[in-house]
């Protein structure tokens, strides 16, 4: 049961139960049933200020539908606003009470807001025809190749590795021991070149997406800002969040829209695609590959 129906079935609990408190406890309750909402993100102090009860009857309703405490009883309503059922300024509630719980609750919060943001941003700015447009030409295309260096090639490997249990012609570059030009040296117009890079911008990078364009191959380039020079060469560009306050950029937005890029080139493939998909896990099944427990 997730988060969501989890926090639905206490307030249905609260409120069969909403006879039996006492009438303290009764304002407690009725507060979190008109208000579920501000569970989440709520102190037991703010919670009984905003019902104009004591903290401890909070806690002593909490008891009631059984729960050791307050905290207990707030957890499956954070849960569900870290899983995306709650609006934004929840999430920012939530976010500012994680940053007060010790040294590094402050780090903490400004790494999951700008992993969400990441996310929100990256696809607030792309629309489902778009992707459409580029998964449909990644299906015609003879071969796909996927390019990134440093952290965006482990990047480049996983799209293509989980393109290749239901097709073949997706190549992650460079290889080792190679170059992307070398690696795109016999690539022609009926080939494509999804390329991936973040400033600061990687010069081989740029490079293979230009002598890739001379050559004639269709390019999708995933980069952060619209000023990117493989946008500006681009067929189909994407731009992405990668804001983190670390020292890296955050990954979590490209890695997302390839997934999500794959899933359209899945929806706009041939029947036997999904086919191929459910042959190899089987295959994996069969080998031993996937661990279970003895019977």
């Amino acid at each position: 049961m997730n988060a969501t129906n989890v926090s639905k079935t206490i307030l249905d609990r609260l409120a069969d139960e909403l006879s039996d408190l006492t009438p303290e406890a009764r304002k407690a309750a009725t507060y979190v049933l008109e208000n579920p909402r501000d569970v989440g993100v709520s102190t037991v102090r703010e919670i009984a200020l905003a019902a104009n009860v004591k903290p401890n009857t909070v806690v002593r309703m909490a008891r009631q539908v059984g729960f050791e405490g307050y905290e207990d009883f707030r957890a499956p309503f954070r849960d569900a606003i870290r899983s995306g059922a709650a609006d934004f300024p929840d999430r920012a509630r939530w976010l500012q009470d994680i940053s007060k719980s010790g040294d590094l609750g402050g780090l903490y919060a400004d790494m999951v807001r700008d992993v969400m943001s990441n996310i929100e941003d990256t696809f607030a700015a792309i629309s489902t025809e778009d992707l459409k447009t580029a998964a449909d030409a990644i299906w015609k295309a003879r071969r796909v190749f996927t390019l990134g260096v440093g952290v965006n090639n482990s990047v480049a490997r996983n799209f293509t590795y989980l393109a290749s249990t239901g097709m073949t012609e997706f190549h992650a570059i460079p290889r080792s021991g190679s170059t992307p030009v070398d690696d795109l040296a016999w690539a022609d117009d009926q080939d494509i070149l999804i390329a991936i890079t973040c400033k600061p911008y990687r010069s081989e990078v740029v490079e293979a997406v230009s002598i890739a364009k001379e050559q004639g191959l269709t390019i999708v380039a995933l980069s952060d800002s619209p000023a990117s020079p493989i946008i500006r060469m681009a067929d189909h560009g994407f731009v992405v969040s990668v804001d983190t306050p670390q020292f890296f950029p955050s990954s979590v937005g490209i890695i997302a829209l390839l997934e999500t890029l794959l899933s359209f080139v899945i929806a706009v493939a041939s029947d036997e695609i999904p086919q191929r998909v459910e042959t190899f896990h089987k295959r994996r099944h069969q080998l031993g590959l996937y661990y279970a427990e003895d019977k």
